[in-house]
């Protein structure tokens, strides 16, 4: 199982957001990660074009979209940005997709968030032969999309989608190279997520990978830890996709799906998630504590022995 890492955008010591992402990419490929995944926040800047600056001053190291929504974005612009960004970067970029969330579509950007896998299924239908063949012809419920692009060269992105729901993992698994979970227990992993999506694949005829994503610590302070997850990760706790997630693991929130504790714990944990049959595990070192990182991203390196 391949173990990648996780963060955020943000600026840090007066560097702007950019050079703060060169800075922590640079460490992860310095410290032999071989992919990086990135949240595009609603609060944040564009993370396709800081992706474009990182894969230009970083070499050899991958990244991935953990996840860009789809609703800001039609399909035309969304191929041409990843497209550029994939050139740039020599063919590093996995492209994940996700749907964002009710509260942010309806409340902040004023979108209907109805129907969900009907819109995905549309706006698959006319990014991937973008993507693809550079060419398009999709009339759907949802999305319109007509005409091609004149941009032969760039490499085609890998699509990944965010799919927790059993209709969207069907969707993953008919339609992409995979899906990227959140706040997902090794449990709901092996009788849910795993099962369903490998069936759709293969009656696709496809293969596919699950990327899991948990928050991870490695400390001797285990309920400082914990207070510190869940105060951070609160959030997740409320919106409906992950509280079902939670629910169906038999977490009461989101601490307790955090990866915690010594170097065995952590390891045995990670294991687990292996053996249920995660093909890439995505660490988010949470801790405040630079030395509780340090040993996080210690182990992580140790336990990373996948060699595709």
């Amino acid at each position: 199982m391949r173990i990648s890492l996780f963060g955020y955008l943000g600026a840090g010591g007066g560097r702007t957001v950019t050079d703060s992402y060169v800075a922590e990419l640079t460490q992860a490929h310095q410290e032999g990660f071989r992919r990086y995944w990135t949240a595009q926040l609603p609060t944040d800047p564009d993370l396709l074009t800081v992706l474009a600056v990182a894969l230009r001053e970083v070499p050899d190291i991958e990244v991935g979209t953990g996840v860009v929504p789809i609703q800001l974005q039609h399909p035309f612009s969304l191929a041409q940005r990843a497209l550029t960004v994939n050139e740039i970067g020599d063919g590093r970029l996995t492209l994940g997709l996700g749907l964002s969330h009710k509260p942010v579509v309806e409340g902040a950007w004023g979108l209907p968030f109805d129907r969900p896998l009907r819109r995905m299924t549309d706006y698959l239908d006319a990014l991937q032969p973008l993507l693809t063949d550079r060419r398009v012809s999709a009339e759907g419920e949802t999305v319109t999309a007509r005409g091609s692009l004149r941009y032969r060269d760039a490499p085609d992105p890998e699509v990944y989608l965010a799919a927790l729901g059993p209709q969207m993992l069907r969707l993953a698994g008919r339609r992409t190279g995979g899906t990227l979970t959140w706040m997902t227990g090794p449990r709901t992993l092996a009788e849910h997520v795993v099962p369903t999506i490998r069936a759709a694949a293969e009656e696709a005829g496809r293969a596919v990978r699950v990327v899991a994503s948990l928050p991870v610590a490695v400390t001797d302070d285990v309920d400082a830890a914990r207070a510190e997850a869940a105060r951070q990760f609160a959030v997740y706790g409320k919106l409906p996709s992950y509280r079902a997630m939670l629910d169906r693991e038999g977490y009461a929130g989101p601490d307790d799906a955090a990866i915690v504790g010594d170097e065995k714990e952590v390891a045995e944990r990670i294991a687990q998630l292996r053996d249920v049959g995660v093909d890439e595990y995505v660490a988010l070192p949470f801790s405040p504590d630079p030395d509780v990182r340090a040993r996080t991203r210690a182990l992580l390196r140790a336990e990373d022995h996948d060699d595709t």
